[in-house]
């Protein structure tokens, strides 16, 4: 199991990836708004999103845990 964690403050502007999606290492998960710059996330590894932890328009701080994949 691996963690994603923001590694920013920042605003999640766009979820691109749904728990159930495969994913393949560096794959766009999700995208945050900080300071008018997008910031994609990406899978770290190939896996399987086991859980999405932030909605658009949530507020999330340097470490909060985003996504969870399984793999």
């Amino acid at each position: 199991m691996s963690e994603i964690a923001a590694d920013c403050a920042a605003t999640v502007w766009k979820v691109v990836a749904a728990p159930g999606d495969q994913v393949r290492e560096g794959d766009v998960l999700l995208i945050l708004e900080s300071m008018k710059m997008e910031i994609p996330i990406e899978a770290e590894d190939d896996g399987v999103v086991a859980e999405i932890h932030v909605g658009v328009g949530a507020v999330v701080a340097d470490g909060d845990l985003l996504v969870t994949l399984e793999g």
